[in-house]
């Protein structure tokens, strides 16, 4: 481990604040709790004598083998007036194999205690029981049957299309669980004569837990607002408002070319709110989610409010949920946030997405509980009206009031991609409230030397900035390893919208090539003494996104 970046890890101090969720908040002196998704842990842990100048270090390794491995350190950070934070220490081991099952040894720094545990991943196989054959259709299709743990039941519409035609608002329902819906091609939901505000989904999902919808292809959904001439907002080609939702999967979807476009901020005047479709939208559910190798995309006449979101910002929910992971898919046409990850954001992890043609690349305001994980996503194309330039690589802020701004966040090996002369103004958010944040090996390549790679707002709390690449203002005192600089990147360096394939390496005689600094878990692949700064290593293969992709 890098002994170095552990000691910033554990000398960083948040407010003493605290809170917890299910299974049960843990004591002083409870077994700690895994939460696996296919590549992560989540972990949770309140050993006594917990404090704020006391970091746990994380071993793990594949059981019944001898080497460990080490893991970002967790922090204390009990979050006060919520039971949704779990416990007073909270983080993730990423970069694991389905499947397979992890010893995990916890100690806590400087002191005898410590802990031992056992998890398992995620199959990315489940047991299939009754596969139940669905063909053309114009009405809804209404899936109300479980399946069971041993025995999912599959809902097969490949070679299928429902298209309700605008008379429903939506192609399938959903109030079951253990259920696969595989291969269908949904198209027209939205009733033309439904003004309520509410919004449609294609896919509703009304209840039910253990969900996964693949290999579908959405397009054409969503309604007319007559009072602004635009989509209704928050239309969407998967949605649920279900609090019990947890451990939804939507993997190696197309997601495209809602009915009808969306508004910018400033339609009709600014600053007005955009408003418009989305692809897909969660509101407090309760987590565990993956949303995996996904292609969401439109055109500028068919734009999105958010392209991945939900809510609520301002809570210690919010959108995707905890222990929730978002990584591998193609993200762009949308006047707000690409991605919206905001709320409690306890363990959400996001990674090794492209993301394009947004605004804001992705929404982060507010993280209350965390920790949030952003790392190895590539940006570019920020655009907030035609013809004018966008917003940030990460919103950054508040919702509501800075109370929410409790939780921490690491941002670690992403890049801020020049493929044309829209890149974002902004890294971290311009110029807004930036708390409890650690930023690490980013390339944080902003449109002017004027913009700001890093935010320097007086609110600023407890952030750690170091090993960047940036050619922006950052404040001082921060970046004493960092960078100034722009990018050199290979020959054919950029993404090929065709193949959904990316470049991002740098030149060995780039500014930032081989400059960064190694990250447990993160920084995995590299050779020399140092990784590269950015989100693709060099000597690594190329970087598949949408639904061909797969992790390494």
């Amino acid at each position: 481990m890098n002994t170095t970046f552990a000691a910033i890890v554990a000398s960083i101090v948040f407010c003493a604040v605290s809170y917890a969720q299910t299974p049960q908040p843990l004591n002083p002196g409870d077994a700690p709790v895994a939460v696996p998704t296919f590549h992560c842990l989540g972990l949770y842990w309140s050993p006594a004598g917990g404090a704020a100048d006391k970091a746990v270090q994380i071993r793990y390794r594949r059981q019944g083998t001898s080497e460990w491995n080490e893991a970002l350190p967790m922090r204390y950070n009990p979050i006060p007036k919520t039971d949704e934070d779990l416990a007073d220490y909270r983080g993730s081991i990423v970069h694991l194999i389905p499947a397979t099952t992890y010893e995990v040894h916890l100690a806590l720094a400087g002191t005898q205690t410590s802990t031992n545990l056992t998890a398992t991943t995620w199959s990315e196989k489940v047991p299939i029981g009754e596969t139940i054959r669905v063909g053309n259709r114009d009405t809804p299709l209404a899936i109300t049957e479980s399946g069971t743990p041993t025995a999912w039941r599959v809902y097969d519409g490949r070679a299928a299309t429902i298209d309700v035609r605008h008379r429903h608002d939506s192609c399938i329902t959903v109030n079951a669980s253990h259920v696969i819906l595989r291969g269908f091609t949904l198209k027209g939901a939205g009733a033309a004569n439904n003004v309520s505000r509410r919004p449609i989904g294609a896919i509703r999902i009304e209840g039910g837990h253990d969900i996964i919808i693949e290999d579908c292809d959405i397009t054409d959904w969503g309604r007319l607002n007559p009072k602004t001439g635009f989509g209704f907002n928050m239309d969407s080609a998967i949605l649920s408002f279900s609090a019990e939702l947890k451990r939804l999967i939507v993997q190696r979807c197309k997601l495209h070319h809602p009915t009808y476009d969306g508004s910018t901020w400033s339609e009709p005047v600014y600053p007005t709110h955009t408003m418009g479709p989305q692809c897909i939208s969660l509101f407090n559910t309760a987590g565990n989610h993956v949303i995996r190798y996904n292609e969401c995309f439109s055109d500028l006449d068919h734009m999105y409010n958010d392209v991945i979101g939900g809510g609520s910002n301002g809570s210690f929910r919010g959108s995707p949920g905890h222990d929730s992971d978002i990584y591998g898919n193609f993200i762009s046409h949308c006047w707000d946030d690409g991605l919206e990850v905001e709320g409690g954001n306890r363990n959400v992890r996001i990674w090794d997405n492209y993301i394009t043609q947004c605004m804001n690349m992705i929404g982060n305001a507010a993280t209350s509980i965390g920790p949030l994980y952003i790392w190895r996503n590539v940006v570019t194309h920020s655009q907030s009206k035609p013809g004018a330039g966008g917003m940030h690589f990460l919103k950054m802020g508040y919702a509501t009031s800075e109370d929410w701004m409790t939780g921490h966040q690491y941002i670690f090996h992403n890049t801020l991609f020049r493929s044309d002369e829209w890149l974002p103004v902004g890294g971290f958010g311009g110029n807004r409230i930036v708390k409890h944040t650690v930023s690490r090996n980013n390339i944080l390549h902003v449109r002017t030397a004027d913009g700001r790679s890093h935010s320097d707002a007086k609110q600023n709390t407890d952030n750690d900035y170091d090993y960047d690449l940036y050619n922006g203002q950052v404040p001082a005192g921060c970046e004493a390893h960092g960078v100034r600089g722009e990018p050199i990147y290979v020959p054919g360096a950029g993404f090929d919208a065709t193949t959904r394939i990316g470049r991002f390496q740098l030149t060995p005689n780039s500014p930032g090539a081989g400059a960064g600094q190694p990250i447990p878990n993160f920084s995995d692949g590299y050779t020399g003494q140092a990784p590269d700064i950015g989100a693709h290593q060099h000597g690594v293969p190329l970087i598949q996104y949408g639904v061909g992709a797969k992790q390494p």
